[in-house]
């Protein structure tokens, strides 16, 4: 569960889905005796998680209606609706309506469901949310949804065809939130890259970041959450040159560096866009950070499939990794293909992860002796522009909000410290 998690509503799964529970708890009743369950579906063992929550939730809070909703419920809504301790299961569209949350609890077992076909649904993301401020981090959402299909993902059932915020109103979201104190704003999606293919024009992600910094000249910084390795735009790609604003750290989704998986991956990209695309990067702002998700143990991987993807983080300078063993999710052509042993998955995920925090303390290693502007959060603890941590060196803790340049003198257990410069 996140970090966001309340009383009311339990959240699991990405940061998404933390958002859209930010959504919902606007949307309840002053002393509501709701407890909603916000569902992940990227794994099996994350639908199990869901269902053992549900399960404590109840015997904790036994006169609570317990609604389920997410991507587990609208993938699998019956299976939530056959657990004695929910009331009601509502998709992910209903989820985002207030209309759905004003409803008193159903008399019915129909009433008890209420899913649409997340397929049918064509409206852009109809939910801003004017104050999602993490400290001083705001995260917007252009977008939800996805039109790949990557063997291994069930999420496009759940959030159903990508589906983007109009140019206009991401704008005036991000200047409420600059108005309201926020610092840093981070762009967030199901599938960010995609953005705008289905809205009049077609504008680009790139074309709306641009559009965001010209508009909004106060905001300090403005950063990118993860991106897919074959879809950033040359409006993007030109930002990355020539905007200080846009911060210099990005996640790419790689998921291996083997191009024989990447295809059984049914990914877009094979090895070379992206060993390609890490050094363009690197051209255009020889200080950015590079991360990546990638996966360990895809069914058909051997050792030799699986070092392409250990290579990735040297051949692309990675920093940040997200790594994941396998874990099947029925329903997708990936869980029907000859598995890798699940001990193999994790000793491989173990692997790439120790070469992961080399690369990283390597990283920040090479920041000692730079002059950077640091945002301090929460607890006197702050990032650069590349999304290193940093402390200051006195122990004094200056207030979230404070953007101040520091020179990095020391590194302490993956710590930054920094003086006044």
């Amino acid at each position: 569960m996140s970090d966001a998690d309340t009383k009311q509503v339990l959240s699991f799964g990405c940061r998404l889905n933390i958002y859209e529970s930010e959504v919902i708890k606007g949307h309840l009743p002053e002393g509501s005796n709701t407890l909603v369950v916000n569902t992940c579906a990227v794994t099996s063992e994350a639908e199990r998680q869901a269902r053992q929550a549900i399960r404590r939730a109840h015997r904790e809070n036994p006169d609570a209606e317990i609604v389920v909703t997410g991507c587990a419920a609208q993938v699998n809504p019956q299976a939530f609706a056959d657990m004695p301790e929910v009331a009601r299961v509502v998709g992910n569209q209903e989820k985002l309506e207030a209309a759905t949350w004003q409803t008193a609890a159903p008399h019915s077992a129909t009433e008890r469901v209420v899913v649409q076909d997340i397929m049918a649904v064509r409206e852009t993301a109809p939910h801003l949310l004017d104050g999602y401020v993490e400290h001083t981090r705001a995260f917007v959402q252009v977008q939800t949804g996805c039109d790949h299909r990557c063997t291994f993902c069930i999420i496009p059932y759940g959030r159903g065809n990508s589906r983007s915020v109009p140019v206009f109103d991401v704008v005036d979201q991000v200047q409420r939130l600059v108005d309201g104190g926020a610092r840093e704003v981070v762009i967030t999606g199901v599938d960010v890259t995609s953005y705008g293919a289905d809205l009049p024009g077609e504008p680009t992600l790139g074309q709306l970041l641009r559009r965001i910094l010209l508009a909004v000249p106060a905001l300090p910084r403005l950063r990118l959450s993860s991106l897919d390795a074959v879809e950033m735009d040359a409006d993007l790609l030109a930002l990355v040159a020539e905007e200080p604003r846009l911060m210099p750290h990005f996640h790419l989704s790689l998921q291996a560096g083997d191009d024989l998986i990447l295809k059984r991956m049914k990914r877009r990209h094979l090895r070379h866009h992206a060993v390609e695309l890490a050094a363009e990067l690197r051209r255009l702002r020889p200080d950015c950070a590079l991360g990546a998700d990638i996966i360990t143990g895809f069914p058909t991987e051997t050792e030799t499939m699986f070092r392409a993807s250990l290579d990735l983080v040297d051949d692309c300078g990675l920093t940040y990794l997200h790594v994941f063993p396998y874990s099947e999710r029925d329903g997708t052509p990936a869980a029907k293909m000859p598995p890798v042993a699940k001990a193999e998955r994790k000793e491989r995920a173990a692997r790439l992860r120790a070469k992961g925090e080399l690369a990283k303390a390597a990283f920040l290693s090479a920041q000692q002796g730079g002059v950077v502007p640091v945002l301090f959060e929460k607890d006197g603890w702050g990032r650069t522009p590349n999304f290193a941590s940093v402390r200051r060196l006195d122990g004094s803790k200056p207030s979230a909000g404070t953007l101040e340049t520091l020179a990095l003198v020391d590194l302490r257990d993956g710590i930054l410290m920094g003086v006044p410069h």
